[in-house]
């Protein structure tokens, strides 16, 4: 189903998922759920269609953090180093490999939970930087400033820049 999908310790650790396309979104949200290459969760299926409506011919899934959980409240409170690192490597690698980026911040309110989470979008603007990417998100901010997850969303949005040092 999915071409590009990269995941680690036993599938526990999912760093990418998407479809090939010379213009892809590429969309970072909190952490996996369930998708797998040949399984979809309703998180990836609204990243996929919001990526076909807004005229992109792939995306890729990425997240904060690499470590599957349906509930991210129920991630560890402690960041798996490891992990973390990998991801952002992984993150950084699929960033390079596009002529104009586009990257989708679809994290939502709930980074704020775990400081890793925000240790994650921070280290990233930093290090994609240099790649000059364009940041959007998808509808209006949520009350507290953050872009919306890909999971809360309404087909009518569309995407906006994103402001990601404010």
């Amino acid at each position: 189903m999915y071409d590009i999908y990269s995941s680690d310790h036993g599938d526990q650790w999912r760093y990418t998922l998407g479809k090939s396309g010379r213009r892809p979104l590429l969309t970072i949200g909190l952490n996996p759920s369930t998708a797998t290459q040949e399984r979809l969760d309703p998180t990836v299926t609204r990243v996929e269609k919001v990526a076909k409506l807004a005229g992109f011919d792939g995306f890729v899934m990425l997240n904060l953090y690499p470590v599957r959980a349906t509930d991210y409240r129920t991630l560890p409170a402690k960041i798996d180093k490891a992990a973390f690192d990998a991801n952002l490597d992984q993150i950084e690698a699929v960033v390079t490999e596009q002529v104009e980026p586009v990257i989708w911040a679809a994290w939502g309110q709930p980074v704020v939970h775990h400081s890793y989470f925000l240790k994650a979008r921070d280290q990233l603007y930093e290090r994609l930087a240099k790649y000059a990417p364009n940041w959007r998100r998808f509808g209006e901010l949520t009350a507290t400033g953050h872009p919306r997850h890909a999971s809360r969303l309404d087909y009518r949005w569309t995407l906006e820049p994103f402001d990601i040092t404010s």
